[in-house]
């Protein structure tokens, strides 16, 4: 796989070295289980699978180089590149604008662009309308394009079988910059609904077959569905992709239950339900996939509790804090300043959108076990970081140093 020239603050000693080994002992990627970092009364299960994925790398790299190559050019990001705060203050004190927030809310006026402005592409991508904005300031829109290449494999996905007169049901948060681009380049070739869980996919599934008014389905699903949607007619050929960084056993038992309603709509066999449903596969990242495995590995390890370490809307970390979460107690942080002492914990709860401070996470005894992971947009070193603070409440910072050397 391509290498990138990420700058050096985002990377780490001791995490090159343990992923570098890992890779030389586990070159298939077969091997789930965590790589223990044994402190003596502090022991680390680290997962097999975190932190930057390629299009994260080719993302950042992108940016830099960017800015680094057009000095005194006023260069703009659509939105947040990924969804870490570190990264992206990083660019923000390079001069670097943000034209959106990550809700698509406006930051700078469409009409303060000029032609000779530098307008940088996320790496969830964006949508064709606002490509169409660009163009028309006379901004060519993906001279500067970090979108993930994985996305761009979902976007084809959709316009194959959109081409095949299938439509598009999108498993994704309806307000996410890459769901929302994805639903854009659908609905270009086919009509095209966004589910966000399987709640909403258990009632469209009722419309499917008929079991609710189809009027009704207008008011439930508004703003999720495409232009000219026709409830009785568009979902009668169905196929299911999604936003790349959902919880992969959500989006199987989405399409699962889709496929189960189409089946028993038409009253198909198994070899028929092609007619009617198109096998999409999945088409989650491999990353994506790589770190749920990998925390789904680590937990099968005993341990007292689980931190991840990521942007606080981050989708990918989310999803890795919800399956820690149904084993151990599990403290989502941004980064190691969120570890105020061995006492004391900031960490996030997605599920209500809130900080919470919390007391007594490490519990009082000879030796701690916790499991430790990070999402795909967070840098090393801020893992590494986590690591060094965690030893620094047992004494045990000169440890780090040993740990590298081991690996190394």
């Amino acid at each position: 796989m391509k290498t990138f020239n990420v700058p050096i603050i985002y990377r780490s000693p001791l995490i090159s070295a343990i992923k570098q080994k890992r890779k030389q002992q586990d070159r298939m990627k077969k091997d789930f289980t965590p790589t223990l970092l044994d402190f003596g009364p502090l022991r680390i299960q680290l997962a097999r699978h975190f932190g930057f994925c390629y299009g994260v790398e080719n993302a950042i790299e992108i940016a830099f180089k960017t800015v680094d190559e057009n000095e005194g050019k006023r260069i703009f990001l659509l939105s947040e590149m990924i969804h870490n705060p570190q990264v992206n203050n990083d660019l923000l004190a390079r001069g670097v604008q943000f034209l959106m927030d990550t809700s698509g809310r406006q930051l700078i006026p469409w009409n303060d662009l000029r032609a000779d402005d530098i307008v940088i592409i996320p790496a969830f991508g964006t949508t064709l309308e606002i490509e169409a904005q660009l163009q028309a300031k006379g901004i060519t829109p993906l001279q500067y394009n970090t979108t993930c290449p994985f996305v761009e494999r979902v976007w084809n996905k959709a316009e194959q079988i959109g081409a095949k007169a299938y439509t598009v049901i999108v498993h994704g948060k309806p307000k996410h910059e890459e769901t929302r681009a994805t639903f854009s380049h659908s609905r270009s070739h086919t009509p095209t609904i966004v589910v966000k869980d399987m709640e909403q996919t258990h009632r469209l599934a009722d419309y499917i077959k008929g079991r609710l008014p189809a009027e009704g389905f207008y008011d439930e699903f508004k703003g999720q569905y495409s232009e000219g949607f026709d409830v009785l007619q568009h979902l009668q050929r169905v196929g299911v992709v999604n936003q790349t960084t959902m919880l992969a056993s959500e989006t199987q038992a989405i399409a699962d239950h889709i496929r189960q309603a189409i089946q028993e709509k038409y009253e198909l066999a198994d070899d028929q339900i092609g007619e009617r449903f198109a096998d999409t596969r999945d088409t989650l990242c491999y990353a994506t996939n790589d770190n749920q495995t990998a925390v789904t590995g680590m937990l099968e390890t005993e341990a007292d509790l689980a931190i991840v370490v990521g942007g606080y809307n981050s989708s990918n970390t989310s999803h890795l804090v919800e399956l820690c979460e149904e084993k151990l107690p599990t403290y989502f942080i941004s980064s190691e300043e969120k570890l105020l002492s061995r006492e004391e914990v900031l960490h996030w709860d997605f599920h209500h959108h809130q900080e919470l401070h919390s007391k007594g996470y490490l519990p009082e005894k000879a030796s701690v076990t916790l499991l430790l992971t990070s999402g795909a947009s967070c840098p090393d070193a801020i893992v590494e970081g986590v690591i060094r603070r965690l030893l620094s409440f047992y004494g045990l910072e000169h440890k780090i140093h040993e740990a590298i050397e081991t690996f190394g």
